[in-house]
C-alpha cells in the first residue's frame, strides 16, 4: 500500500469534485463518483478493509488505520475507496455472522460497490445512549418475522438496497439479550422512508442522506436473521471497537487538513501590508495546539488498534472509549479554530470547513455521546485504581 499515491490521488481527482459536493446534491454527483470507484478498483485499493477473498485489500487494523487518516482528508474519500460507512460495519457483520446464502445475496454485491445498504437501530423515541431501550419489534410468525416501528438517522437509506434493523425480538428475555439484527430489502412492503432528516439546514439525498424510516407490519423471512435470535448486542459490539478506530482516523484525516488550511490562511492573509495573520501570537498558539492534539489523537488511535488486534474490543473497551470522546473534541476544536482563522471565508462553501462543522458535530453523538463514554472510563478507572 503506497500511502503517498493515494494522497496524490485523493488530492488531484477528489479535491476537484468538493466544491460541487458542498452545494450540490449526492445523486448529481454518483455517476462521477462511480467513475472514480473505477479508478480506485483498477489501482487496486478497493475495499481495503475487507479480506482479499472477499475482493478486499486485506489490510490488518492498524494499516486500515493508517489509510483511513489519508482518505479522511476529503469527504468523499472513504466513498471513493468503498469502505464508507455504514456499508463497510454492515460488510464486516456479514463477514463474520452472515449465512452462506446471505453472504452470497447481499455480502457480495455490496463489496463490489453495486449496492448500498443501511443500518436502521436509532429511535426517535428512545435515548441512543441507552440502545436496550427501542420499540422496534419483530414478532415471529410461521417462518417469518413481521417488523414494526420506527427508525431515525438511518445513514444512507435513501437508494439503499436493504437495511440491517436492530430490532427486539425476545422482549422478556435479559436486557442484552432482548434484541436480534435483521436484513430487511428495502423493496419490501411496509418500509418506507418517511424523510430524509435536515441536518443544520441540509437533508440532501442518498449516500449524504439520514432518513426517518418507517417499517410498517414489514415481513421478511427468518433466514434474513444474522446470527442467533437475540444476538444483535453482541453483534453490535464486534462491530463497535474497529468502527470506531475507522471514525477516529477520518477525523484525523480532517484535522490534518483543517491545519493545513489554517497554516496556508495564517501566511497569506495580512491585516496591514507589514502584518500577516500568522504573527499574531494567538494564530501561533492555536496551531501549536492543534498539531500537539492531533499527534496525541494518531498515538492514541493506533494504540487502541494494537489492543483491538491483541485483546478484541472488549479487552480494549476503555481505549476504544478514550479515543471516542478524545479525538471528536480535538476535531470540534480544530474546525472551530480553523473556521475563526478564516472569518467570514471560513462559513462558506468556498473550503471544506463548513460543510465538515455541520456533518461532523454529530461526532461527539453517535456511536455513544462524550458524556457515556467519560463515565466507562471512570468506572474503569475507579475500579483498577486507588
Amino acid at each position: 500500500m503506497d500511502l503517498n499515491r493515494i494522497r496524490e490521488f485523493i488530492k488531484e481527482e477528489l479535491f476537484t469534485m468538493e466544491p460541487d459536493i458542498f452545494t450540490g446534491r449526492f445523486g448529481d454527483m454518483e455517476e462521477r463518483l462511480n467513475q472514480k470507484r473505477e479508478r480506485v478498483k483498477k489501482e487496486g485499493w478497493w475495499a481495503p478493509h475487507m479480506p482479499k477473498e472477499y475482493g478486499g485489500m486485506g489490510l490488518d487494523l492498524m494499516e486500515l488505520a493508517q489509510l483511513s487518516e489519508v482518505l479522511g482528508a476529503s469527504p468523499i474519500g472513504h466513498y471513493t475507496f468503498g469502505c464508507q460507512a455504514p456499508d463497510a460495519g454492515n460488510m464486516e457483520v456479514l463477514k463474520d455472522f452472515g449465512t452462506p446464502e446471505q453472504k452470497e445475496k447481499y455480502l457480495k454485491p455490496l463489496v463490489n460497490g453495486d449496492i448500498r445498504s443501511c443500518f436502521s437501530m436509532t429511535e426517535p423515541g428512545f435515548a441512543g445512549s441507552n440502545p436496550i431501550h427501542m420499540n422496534t419489534i419483530a414478532t415471529k410468525k410461521d417462518k417469518q418475522y413481521v417488523i414494526s416501528g420506527r427508525k431515525w438517522f438511518t445513514t444512507g437509506a435513501d437508494g439503499a438496497s436493504f437495511a440491517i434493523v436492530m430490532c427486539v425480538t425476545n422482549p422478556d428475555a435479559p436486557k442484552y439479550q432482548r434484541a436480534s439484527q435483521i436484513i430487511v430489502p428495502c423493496n419490501t412492503p411496509g418500509f418506507q422512508i418517511a424523510r430524509n432528516i435536515s441536518i443544520m439546514g441540509e437533508a440532501n439525498d442518498g449516500w449524504f442522506s439520514h432518513s426517518e424510516v418507517l417499517y410498517d407490519q414489514v415481513h421478511v423471512d427468518e433466514s434474513n436473521r444474522i446470527g442467533e435470535e437475540g444476538g444483535g448486542f453482541s453483534i453490535a459490539q464486534q462491530r463497535l471497537g474497529p468502527g470506531r478506530i475507522h471514525h477516529c482516523m477520518r477525523w484525523i484525516g480532517i484535522c490534518e487538513r483543517a491545519l493545513t488550511l489554517i497554516c496556508k490562511r495564517a501566511k497569506s492573509r495580512h491585516l496591514d501590508i507589514n502584518t500577516p495573520l500568522s504573527s499574531k501570537q494567538t494564530i501561533q498558539n492555536w496551531i501549536a495546539e492543534a498539531r500537539a492534539r492531533i499527534d496525541a489523537s494518531r498515538l492514541l488511535v493506533m494504540d487502541c488498534a494494537k489492543q483491538i488486534e491483541e485483546k478484541g474490543s472488549y479487552g480494549a473497551r476503555k481505549s476504544v472509549s478514550i479515543i471516542k470522546f478524545y479525538v471528536a473534541d480535538v476535531l470540534s476544536e480544530t474546525l472551530n479554530r480553523a473556521i475563526q482563522v478564516h472569518g467570514a471565508l471560513g462559513i462558506t462553501d468556498e473550503l471544506p470547513l463548513s460543510f465538515w462543522y455541520r456533518h461532523e458535530r454529530g461526532a461527539r453523538i453517535y456511536d455513544g455521546p462524550d458524556e457515556v463514554h467519560k463515565v466507562r472510563v471512570a468506572k474503569l478507572e475507579l475500579k483498577t485504581n486507588g
